[in-house]
């Protein structure tokens, strides 16, 4: 049978410009109208009733899931949260925070229940298994983070891959020759979040188009974890002069340990990080760092999104440019000995 997702995809919409369309509760282009009303009829599409009268409704609720998993800096993600609150009031619009990891259920509740006019995603994974019912369900939709496939999505998300090839040639260009990228938990990997995978992307490219030699050690937060990746590191690699740390909790174990084991930073050790600027310059020495932008990312989902639900505009991907800022945490590389 034909659904609601598969007329947005022949018309290159997304599901919420075919639901105005067959609604008409906000205006639509009449290029789009027609080019959605011609897919309804080539596909031979037949909405059901129950969804077009969930469609006409109106709650003034965005709804912003927001899964407070230990494996992420739950900091960010309430940053995150405040930009999309703040932002949603300046519109008229309450935010329905939900922080339970429900995943695909979740947001069948929220829809089916007509409690909210629109969602905002946060934490999406490459393969998420929420996109799918989004697509189907022809409600207003902004994913911060980019999936695999961005097929009739509005995302927005920093440009991880570049924030990641941006610390890689930082190092690159000090001389640093052997690297290493402590990142997240190995959780965040295995379930292919999106930040973390175009993360570690970026950095491996980034390291190979400069001949460095790079190994990425995934990492939870704990003391004992980090101990147990930074031995490993040098005792593996004793000529590694250079990290790049991604997960904001490694951070003061890091810099502790490294303080015991007499490595001086930036000296014997240089470090760079994605992290949010307050983390980085609370550090002693500060860490130069690509910021995280995780407001900037709040306001800017809230934006797309009230964009989408006033005209009907095609979706699309917004990348924030990351940027570097140098600090007192790397220096160029010193000749090392066996």
């Amino acid at each position: 049978m034909t659904t609601i997702g598969d007329v947005a995809r022949h018309a290159g919409v997304a599901a919420s410009t075919v639901s105005y369309v067959l609604s008409g509760k906000r205006p639509v282009s009449e290029q789009t109208r027609h080019r959605v009303q011609h897919s309804i009829r080539e596909l031979n599409y037949h909405p059901h009733a129950g969804a077009r009268a969930l469609a006409s409704s109106r709650s003034d609720v965005l709804a912003l899931f927001v899964p407070l998993r230990s494996d992420l800096y739950v900091p960010v993600m309430m940053e995150i949260a405040i930009g999309v609150t703040t932002a949603a009031r300046q519109f008229g619009r309450d935010v329905l925070l939900l922080t339970s990891d429900e995943g695909a259920a979740g947001i069948g509740r929220v829809i089916s229940t007509a409690r909210a006019d629109a969602v905002i995603l946060t934490d999406v994974g490459m393969d998420d298994d929420r996109i799918p019912i989004l697509r189907e369900a022809g409600i207003d939709a902004v994913l911060i983070g980019v999936p695999a496939d961005t097929a009739g999505l509005d995302c927005i998300d920093l440009d991880f891959a570049e924030a990641g090839r941006l610390c890689a040639q930082h190092l690159g260009e000090l001389g640093h020759r052997e690297v290493a990228f402590v990142g997240e938990a190995e959780g965040v990997y295995q379930r292919r979040a999106g930040f973390a995978m175009r993360t570690l992307a970026g950095i491996t490219a980034g390291a190979a188009s400069r001949g460095m030699d790079l190994v990425h050690r995934p990492c939870a937060g704990s003391y004992e974890a980090v101990a147990g990746v930074l031995a490993r590191i040098f005792e593996e690699r004793p000529r590694t002069t250079g990290l790049i740390v991604q997960n904001e909790a490694v951070i003061p174990p890091l810099l502790g340990l490294l303080r015991t084991a007499r490595r001086t930073v930036p000296e014997d050790v240089s470090i760079v990080a994605v992290c949010p600027d307050q983390v980085a310059a609370q550090t002693s020495p500060q860490l130069s760092s690509v910021n995280m932008p995780a407001a900037e990312l709040g306001s800017g989902a809230v934006q797309i999104l009230m964009g989408r639900m006033n005209d009907g505009r095609s979706p699309g991907v917004t990348l924030l440019r990351p940027v570097l800022t140098v600090r007192g945490s790397t220096a160029h590389a010193k000749e090392k000995t066996q």
